[in-house]
């Protein structure tokens, strides 16, 4: 039954629509990876339809939540610190 459900779920993902396979919302992966690096892997998932920021140590930054933005806190040696994430 198991074996079932799971080919039901694929042949829907394959015809898109609602059950199509949602973006990515975080890149838990990433951290530890050059700023650059990682801006071109959220590239990668979004093209330009996102804004890319690197947030260097101790920077400030505003609390909103903005769906087309990315942010990439990064360490001193400017690698991936957090988990970037939509937002």
């Amino acid at each position: 039954m198991a074996e079932e459900h799971g080919n039901a779920n694929t042949s829907q993902d394959q015809t898109g629509g609602a059950n199509a396979a949602p973006k990515k919302i975080t890149w838990p992966e990433l951290v530890g990876s050059t700023a650059e690096g990682a801006k071109q892997k959220v590239k990668e998932e979004f093209g330009d339809s996102i804004r890319v920021q690197v947030v260097p140590p101790n920077t400030f930054v505003t609390m909103d939540f903005d769906r087309q933005r990315v942010r990439l806190y990064v360490d001193s040696s400017g690698n991936v610190a957090r988990t970037p994430r939509v937002g």
